[in-house]
């Protein structure tokens, strides 16, 4: 039997099927359709804060479109603030501009999506994509360990502090599987913007999220920049810029895997390695010697593991030249965090990650 599938009959009828249409109407579809460039301009209500930094503040926010359609995005205002006049700050934007732009283009999973970079009366607005969950900042304090005691049973509990998390000296530490696969997708995030001639410059646990999903991102792009290319102005967090940076030197690959090797011991040992160390000359020393401090502030159970050792080891080294080759050395290369991974699965103590920290961030809500 032959069947025989026909156009839409154009025509009077009931809602919902084709009539003629509104010839004004069916015009300005055609000229849209066929027009080079469209323009329309764009609303965002916010929500409420979400953070506050030196480069300015971010909200999340609310872009409304035609026809009750809306969408949940986070913008960025930049501060003029800390610049001497306009003409700085619009060169410095620019910067931004052109970096976000070419970060949009990456498409990663583990990097955050960048929609739009826009002015609005001179000042500058990054809209970007809104990640819920939790940063990792806030994921490590006291008080989400002791939140997420309060909400489970016991033995959902019992699992927890198994598989995901523990009391730290100053803060809750993650589990060594828990915390190495937040690791393994910070480093891909990385590669990709490596491979891309960007480093990120700035990372810090509260510019790492969490999804709720599991799976973890990195944000904040405003302080990526160019590799090789010599910044005026740089914005950077001392307590976990690499020596070198902190040194006066500029801002590479290398750095940036320092960066995330410190965020690494923070997560295993429930402290960050460098607190109440404020003065520059006194951080860069901890810094150069922190090697000789690893032992004295990880776990028993990670000083234990060599190989968990040699990653940390490898990636705060010193000397740039002795970290790992590459953020996706450091991932999927000879004694990489994969390897770790791996040595868990052969010993039978690996767990689904990704699902156990979906499960933990269901928890919280």
């Amino acid at each position: 039997m032959n069947t025989t599938i026909s156009e839409p009959t154009v025509g009077p009828g009931p809602p919902g099927v084709a009539g003629p249409a509104d010839d004004a109407l069916l015009a300005r579809y055609q000229a849209l359709a066929a027009s080079d460039s469209i323009c329309w301009g764009a609303r965002y209500r916010k929500i409420h804060l979400l953070g506050k930094g030196g480069q300015g503040v971010v909200y999340l926010s609310e872009q409304q479109g035609t026809d009750l359609f809306r969408l949940p995005v986070a913008i960025k205002i930049f501060s003029p603030e800390l610049y001497r006049d306009a003409a700085s700050y619009d060169e410095d934007m620019a910067r931004v501009a052109d970096i976000t732009s070419r970060v949009a283009l990456v498409q990663h999973d583990n990097l955050i999506d960048l929609h739009n970079f826009i002015a609005h009366d001179g000042i500058r607005v990054l809209v970007m994509e809104w990640v819920d969950g939790y940063d990792l900042r806030k994921l490590l304090t006291a008080r989400m360990l002791e939140r997420t005691r309060e909400r489970l049973s016991p033995e959902r509990w019992q699992h927890v502090r198994q598989v995901i998390l523990a009391d730290g000296p100053q803060q809750t530490r993650l589990k060594p599987g828990v915390a190495i696969q937040i690791l393994r997708e910070c480093l891909a995030g990385l590669a990709a913007l490596h491979r891309d001639g960007i480093v990120h410059g700035d990372l810090k646990p509260a510019n790492i999220m969490v999804k709720r999903t599991g799976n973890a991102k990195i944000i904040d792009i405003g302080s990526a920049m160019d590799i090789g290319k010599a910044q005026r102005r740089r914005m950077w967090s001392p307590t976990y810029a690499a020596p070198e940076v902190l040194a006066g030197g500029e801002a590479t690959p290398h750095a940036d895997l320092a960066s995330l090797g410190y965020v690494l011991v923070e997560m295993l040992a429930g402290q960050c390695p460098f607190d109440g160390i404020d003065e520059r000359r006194a951080l860069l020393e901890a810094k150069l010697q922190f090697e000789q401090r690893l032992r004295d502030i990880l776990p028993p159970e990670v000083v234990a593991n060599d190989l968990l050792m040699y990653i940390c080891q490898k990636l705060t080294a010193a000397n740039p030249s002795k970290r790992f080759a590459s953020a996706q050395a450091a991932d999927v290369g000879r004694k990489g965090a994969a390897a770790f991974h791996r040595q868990l699965v052969k010993g039978d103590l690996a767990s689904e990650y990704v699902n156990d920290l979906r499960h933990w961030l269901e928890d919280l809500d």
